[in-house]
């Protein structure tokens, strides 16, 4: 049996390895079959075939056959969608039983106590990181965001704010309702709509030449991208970020010097 690897490699969405979706398919394409037939026609080894069978039959894709020889017979791809979907279900909600525990528990204050000593420690000059990867990048932005007691100014693309829109609005609108500055510049071609939405809870500063990417936290973090959003993949843009009061005060004040021009 061929089958196109392209093909084989969508389903590693249901959770199989190479060996299980290689006898899946195989028995999908027989209906009912042997261990030794389906290892014949997939290439899977006769030495794995039993185990990986019997690991499809626990993760609910076929049903084993009583009799001599045991036979294995193919579940439909809708039902076995449907256990796929239940079994990541049930362990989403378990994993975050145990999360909600621990967020409660003495453990999380120890380890929290232990990071805040461990921080002491670093250098002023580690108190850096890069990010590749725009999703990598604003989980980043979004502890700035978070961990801000006073202000938030941003410079973005049109792009860049649409994305803040989806990503981000309500946490910018929270911090703002918890009395953090927020201000935010952005160039001539960003939707009128959008800006409207945030003027709601933030100072915005429309300029023609606002091509910068980057969010200055406290007067004190700042992640700067060193990408053009118009140019690269979302996987491909990067930024890094700096904790240096005395650096980022220097951003901070042309951006102030640009908000107070025409």
């Amino acid at each position: 049996m061929i089958v196109q690897k392209e093909f084989l490699d969508k389903l590693t969405d249901f959770g199989l390895n190479s060996y299980e979706r290689k006898l899946w398919i195989a028995l999908l394409s027989r209906g009912v079959s042997t261990a030794g037939e389906l290892s014949d026609i997939s290439n899977v080894p006769r030495s794995r075939a039993y185990d990986v069978l019997e690991s499809l039959e626990k993760k609910g894709f076929i049903v084993v056959k009583v009799g001599k020889p045991i036979k294995y017979l193919a579940v439909s791809p809708s039902e076995v969608v449907e256990r796929v979907k239940k079994k990541v279900v049930e362990e989403a909600d378990q994993k975050n039983k145990v999360l909600t525990e621990l967020k409660q528990s003495d453990l999380l204050d120890e380890l929290t106590t232990l990071h805040q000593e461990g921080v002491k420690l670093i250098d002023p000059t580690d108190k850096s990181g890069a990010f590749r990867g725009r999703d990598k990048a604003y989980e980043h932005l979004s502890l700035l965001i978070k961990n801000s007691k006073k202000s938030i100014s941003l410079m973005t693309s049109a792009e860049g704010l649409q994305r803040k829109q989806d990503i981000l609005f309500n946490q910018l609108k929270k911090a703002a309702k918890d009395g953090v500055s927020i201000k935010i510049s952005v160039p001539t071609e960003t939707d009128k709509e959008t800006i409207d939405k945030f003027s709601k809870f933030a100072k915005i500063k429309v300029n023609k030449e606002s091509t910068a990417r980057f969010c200055i936290a406290d007067g004190k973090d700042m992640l700067l991208f060193l990408t053009d959003d118009q140019k690269v993949h979302k996987s491909y843009d990067c930024a890094v970020w700096i904790e240096a009061p005395y650096f980022v005060k220097y951003f901070d004040g042309l951006l102030d010097k640009e908000w107070k021009t025409k």
